[in-house]
């Protein structure tokens, strides 16, 4: 269910597999993985090769003229450059790939996470998900661009550095592979470890983001409640939690090194003492003991890299997973296999028998057997007390959530049966809390019509009475800051207005359209809504019932049904619910 929060406790635990994530991604880039591939085995074999040209260096060439040494070390340098031109060319096509991989990863999330439904985001923290987008890819950015190419290099020069280590002195070499079962036994349970131990430390590290993004966007009410020091004292706390994770990734990290290099080195070691004892009694030459120990240094210091590279394949892989099920979240709501197509706009709603839970809350509704129709270019008000399910209303004529019993109507289509983007197309809506972007006001009141002309534009500014834009610094092109923070309560409210007027839909939505307002703005705004509405559908939810009277026909809610219908006048008298609310807000017709 799309209702799980991503940061429930998971019971299943990270593994390898989870890097096939990875495959799909890397599929389009084929022929530079096979370049990378080309180039890091070059690299590989000629710095294997190195041994023989040590070996060769030291039996000809010192024993030899300085015609001998001169070719030895020639063939050296010529092998060096080699070297370093192929492992610069799979440096910057790993390192392109990481970076490519990770922005399409990146970008696929995004969009998932777009189609995602309301009730997906009713338990998902923000910071989590924020967390999922930046630091475990770029974990995986890592692992694509630098951890994979060189834990395979590595693999690949300790295979072929034991070949040359039994080929240089089968008995040496005897004596260093004694240890390697030594060393992988440790090797795999210490990663097992320390996969558990990343996918918690990478939790932790979720949970700060999530804890820190809450606190700045409700930074005003943190600070006016005083409530600094424990936001503080909470924080660091869980800064405290986040390095102890980490530091006990580290410190199983650092065991697992300390004993690859103590038993790698150490068996290193006492193959050149007996080594040293076969070149003073002639078995074998300075060349070949000179050989053996490249490649013995080779072997171990691969070794060793593949030890921590491991732990960064284990991060990736708990990365892998935190993102993978992510992307495995199936949206609530989207479009059926083969949608329905709405036929021409008319504006006609209708609820049938309508029963609605939230997913947080399923033993509670929202909406009980709410059955209403709204004829096309009616203005109907919904009102009632809070919670008693006016805004669920809204939500499920956008298609946020589908009911579970009856059945949601726009122009005699079931909304369940259409594209819910084609759906949107044709409501717009006016929130209480109204979103502001971080772009220009020009932007966000096109946000709803990105294609809108200039006059356009202007013409919606004037028909929502925001006029106040004009005076900004730069006008419309005025940045409103992070959340419209630039204007007021009221202001935001009317750039809101602006854009749903902009939008021109055949069904408008106001929810609290005018609250934020002040009496002379609520007047101008109200006839501006009213010129608007004219020809289109109109739902209205409001609690200041002034803003409501004049409206074609009133629905009175209460704990999720319909309990009273009619005009104002027609239910001030019938004296119920509408009446009593009237009463406490009205005195001889004026707004206490």
């Amino acid at each position: 269910m799309a209702d799980q929060a991503p940061t429930a406790p998971q019971k299943s635990k990270a593994k390898l597999d989870a890097l096939r994530l990875m495959l799909p991604y890397l599929r389009p880039y084929r022929l530079q993985v096979v370049a990378a591939w080309i180039a890091l085995g070059v690299a590989a074999a000629l710095l294997l090769g190195l041994g023989q040209g040590v070996r060769h260096l030291i039996d000809v060439g010192f024993s030899g003229g300085p015609g001998d040494l001169d070719r030895a070390a020639g063939v050296m340098f010529i092998v060096v450059a080699l070297l370093g031109a192929s492992t610069t060319t799979r440096f910057v096509l790993v390192s392109w790939l990481g970076e490519r991989t990770a922005a399409d990863i990146r970008r696929d999330l995004f969009d998932h996470v777009l189609r995602l439904s309301p009730a997906f985001f009713e338990t998902a923290r923000t910071g989590d998900i924020l967390s999922r987008m930046t630091a475990d890819i770029a974990l995986l950015q890592s692992l694509v661009g630098s951890a994979v190419s060189q834990f395979i290099r590595s693999a690949v020069i300790v295979l072929g550095a034991v070949a040359m280590l039994v080929l240089t002195s089968a008995k040496l070499a005897g004596i260093v592979l004694l240890v390697i079962p030594v060393v992988v036994g440790p090797l795999i349970w210490f990663g097992r470890r320390e996969r558990k131990l990343s996918r918690t430390a990478q939790d932790r590290v979720a949970d700060l983001g999530a804890a820190a993004e809450e606190a700045l966007t409700g930074l005003r009410t943190v600070q006016a409640f005083t409530h600094e020091a424990a936001s503080r004292k909470a924080f660091a706390k869980g800064v405290e939690d986040s390095v102890s994770a980490a530091v006990r990734r580290v410190r199983m990290r650092g065991w697992l090194v300390l004993m690859v290099i103590m038993l790698g080195f150490g068996a290193i070691t006492f193959a050149l003492w007996v080594g040293g004892r076969d070149v003073i009694a002639g078995r074998i030459t300075s060349g070949d003991l000179s050989a053996f120990v490249f490649y013995a240094i080779l072997l171990a210091s691969s070794g060793a890299s593949m030890s921590e590279l491991w732990g960064e394949v284990q991060r990736a892989a708990g990365a892998a997973e935190r993102v993978g099920e992510l992307l495995a979240e199936v949206p609530g709501i989207r479009a059926p296999q083969t949608p329905l197509i709405l036929p021409p706009p008319r504006g006609e709603i209708s609820l049938d028998r309508v029963t609605f839970c939230y997913p947080a809350r399923p033993d509670l509704p929202a909406l009980r057997h709410v059955s209403l129709r709204v004829a096309p270019g009616e203005t109907v008000a919904l009102v009632g007390p809070s919670g008693a399910g006016k805004t669920s209303v809204f939500q499920l004529l956008l298609r946020f959530y589908d009911p579970q019993s009856g059945v949601v109507r726009l122009d005699g289509m079931d909304v369940s049966q259409v594209d819910p983007e084609a759906l949107r197309l044709r409501i717009g809506l006016v929130p209480q809390d109204p979103v502001i972007f971080s772009v220009s006001a020009r932007e966000n009141i096109r946000y709803g019509r990105p294609d809108a002309s200039d006059a356009d534009v202007q013409d919606a500014v004037d028909a929502a009475n925001a006029g106040f834009l004009h005076d900004l610094p730069q006008g419309l092109d005025t940045y409103l800051g992070e959340k419209g923070v630039r204007l007021s309560g009221g202001q935001r409210q009317r750039v809101a207005i602006a854009r749903a007027i902009l939008r021109d839909p055949p069904v408008l939505l106001l929810d609290e359209a005018t609250s934020a307002l002040d009496a002379e703005a609520e007047r101008a705004v109200q006839e501006a809504l009213a010129t608007l509405a004219k020809g289109r559908t109109t739902l209205v939810v409001a609690h200041r019932l002034a803003t409501v009277r004049n409206a074609d026909r009133i629905v009175v809610l209460d704990a999720g049904e319909v309990v009273e219908t009619g005009t104002h006048d027609q239910l001030v008298q019938v004296g119920g619910l509408y009446a009593r609310l009237a009463s406490l807000q009205f005195t001889e017709g004026t707004l206490v």
